[in-house]
């Protein structure tokens, strides 16, 4: 069909033409987030990824350079895993690897991270406080959390929790043709806006740089008219209602 993209070939990189040149667009959320969490690193820093999975987002990588500012192992001086997923301990890019349950206590000293990054985890989060509360314990002073996570009102955040969790995988199969239902996990949405943040993440622990960010498109079916209207809709949304948070928040 005259929509469809050439096989594994992004449809973004069909919409944006500079995609040809480096392989990722000018409005590439994978690449502004791994910049900055690149930014943030020293060869000497122990890098925690909380929900690291697989590896998907490094082993099915379409673009050479988004693979790249993704890739840690070698960048630090150790990376660790954990997921609540047991094939965290099949990723290939890990130093260490632990699973965990939403309320367990992580298997790692008081002050003995530099750097966490979680990717597409916070929206999965049932007990924020005491999520943050592992964070603040394991995390070194000074150090960074680094996380990209849909903001509950951005049209990311309001379409999955208009859809319940059941539907889920059928609705995202539709909507991101090539999605595995083993990276589809329930929603919570309970860190997921400017106000859970900072109860989350109190100014007294911590120093918050977040900021709102809209990437790609995400949710479009392949299909070049919803496409632009995701593009149009958040062109009118403000920064408050973007689609995603990029989180830097450091402890004090």
């Amino acid at each position: 069909m005259e929509n469809d993209p050439p096989q594994n070939k992004p449809y973004d990189f069909i919409m944006y033409p500079e995609s040809d040149a480096g392989q990722y667009s000018h409005r590439d959320c994978t690449v502004n987030f791994y910049t900055r969490v690149g930014a943030l690193l020293d060869p000497s820093m122990t890098m925690l990824n909380i929900g690291a999975g697989r590896g998907a987002n490094i082993l099915e990588e379409y673009s050479p350079y988004r693979r790249k500012v993704q890739t840690f192992k070698g960048r630090v001086s150790k990376l660790i895993g954990i997921d609540v997923d047991p094939v965290v301990m099949e990723n290939p890019e890990l130093d260490e690897a632990y699973i965990v349950a939403p309320k367990d206590i992580y298997p790692l000293a008081d002050n003995s991270i530099d750097i966490i990054v979680s990717d597409h985890v916070l929206e999965h989060v049932e007990f924020p406080l005491e999520f943050a509360t592992e964070l603040h314990r394991v995390l070194k002073p000074g150090g960074w959390f680094c996380a990209r996570t849909p903001v509950k009102w951005g049209y990311i955040g309001i379409g999955a929790r208009l859809v319940p969790n059941s539907l889920h995988v059928k609705i995202l199969k539709m909507l991101q043709p090539g999605r595995k239902a083993e990276d589809i996990f329930d929603v919570f949405y309970r860190i997921n806006s400017r106000s859970a943040i900072r109860r989350a993440f109190p100014p007294s622990l911590w120093k918050d740089c977040t900021y709102g960010f809209n990437g790609v498109p995400g949710y479009h079916g392949n299909r070049k008219a919803l496409f632009r209207l995701v593009e149009f809709w958040c062109w009118l949304m403000p920064r408050s209602l973007s689609a995603k948070f990029h989180i830097f928040i450091q402890k004090r």
